[in-house]
Order: structure tokens, then sequence, then C-alpha cells
């Protein structure tokens, strides 16, 4: 089984290819991470070919899509959504949501409780908080950073290590596909772990982006 994952919900573009056979942990075929938040379009579908390139890997193989869905901001976020449901219609295969919240608590692979925080902007954080890397307790919410905060509890994303002052920040940082692929292969095969989600956004606030509203009339003097 070929699991390509990727996730744009935050200011890295990760994408990974996971090969997962039963009875075996799933083994890394190949990595891309680059972190620039504004153009999530350009780099995913470069780094999309660099990962099965360097893998030797077409497309017409893959078994599954794994993509993350947020929370994050409206535009990178509906970049890796679009795409992975686009593939997975061209390829006919199952396409897989997962919690970016989530993928940053699988990495850790902690068994204590912890937050975890992403950039939310505006000031505030994307968060959840977990029992462990398996067991998300409370959230996704998004809020200021005291929200977030638990006394003497760790804090993991990029939004903790923005409120130093509020959230004790530790790594990762950022999300991995590779922790996306495994915690999708996990629940496949009837192991722990968050629960997947179908591809849909998970925005939990508006969009900046607004349509205009009706022009005001203009009285003629």
């Amino acid at each position: 089984m070929l699991v390509l994952a990727f996730d744009t919900a935050t200011a890295a573009v990760t994408v990974a290819l996971s090969e997962w056979a039963p009875g075996h942990p799933p083994r890394l075929r190949a990595e891309s991470k680059v972190v620039d938040r504004r153009r999530h379009a350009e780099v995913l579908a470069p780094a999309i070919n660099t990962v099965l390139g360097e893998a030797q890997v077409s497309r017409s193989e893959l078994s599954a899509i794994a993509v993350g869905v947020g929370p994050g901001p409206y535009t990178g976020l509906r970049v890796g959504l679009v795409t992975a449901r686009a593939l997975g219609a061209v390829l006919k295969i199952p396409v897989h949501g997962v919690c970016t919240l989530d993928a940053l608590a699988w990495e850790s692979k902690r068994t204590e409780p912890f937050v975890v925080a992403t950039d939310a902007r505006r000031k505030e954080v994307y968060w959840a908080r977990y029992d462990s890397a398996t067991v998300r307790i409370t959230g996704p919410s998004v809020g200021g950073p005291a929200e977030a905060a638990v006394p003497g509890l760790p804090a993991l994303g990029e939004g903790a290590l923005l409120y130093p002052d509020v959230l004790k920040g530790e790594t990762p940082a950022l999300p991995s596909a590779a922790a996306i692929a495994e915690l999708v292969v996990s629940r496949l095969s009837g192991g722990a772990g968050p629960e997947l989600l179908p591809p849909e956004p998970l925005y939990l606030r508006k969009p900046d982006a607004r349509e205009p509203g009706p022009r005001k009339r203009v009285i003629p003097r």
C-alpha cells in the first residue's frame, strides 16, 4: 500500500510517500517540506512530483491520499484539499483527511498531556488539548493564546512558539506529511489514533476575503 500524504494548512508545504504492508511498520519512501507562507499553490504540485520521482513511483501505483484538513487559513488550506480530491477522483482511490493539529500530536509520540497550537494570525492560535499523542480531548478551537494555555503543560506547534510568555512552546513546530501518512496507516490497520476525517476544510472562522456588497446608490445633486 502506497500512501501519498500532504498538508498546506500552515506555513509549511509538506509532502511524503509512505509504503505499508500488513504486519510491518510504514516505511517512508520520500519526503519534502518547504516553508513558504505565500506560495502554497506554486509549491505543492512540484513537491508532489519530486517526492514521487525520488521514490520512483507513478501516480497510478498509489493506494490512497492523506491530506491535512486544518484548521488553517482559507487560501493555503484550500490548495491541499482541492489537490487531494482531484487526485483521488482521477486515480479512483480513497482520500482520508487528518486534522493538522492531530498530525503534530502524533509526531510528538508523547504519552503525557499537552497542547498543540498553530498560528491563526490576528494574534490568535488554532489549538487542541491532548491526553497523549493518540487521544485528543478538547478542540480544535480558535482563540487567544491564553485560551489554549494550561499551566504546566507543554505546547507544540508554531503558534506556541510565537507566544512563549503564555504557552510553553516545544517542537515539533510545523506538521509533517510523514506523520499524517503514519496516522492514516495506523487507523486503517485498526490501530490507535485520532479519527480520520472527510477531506473537508476545518476553517473554524470565516475567510478574510469577502464578496463585495451591493453598490451604494449615488444621489445626484
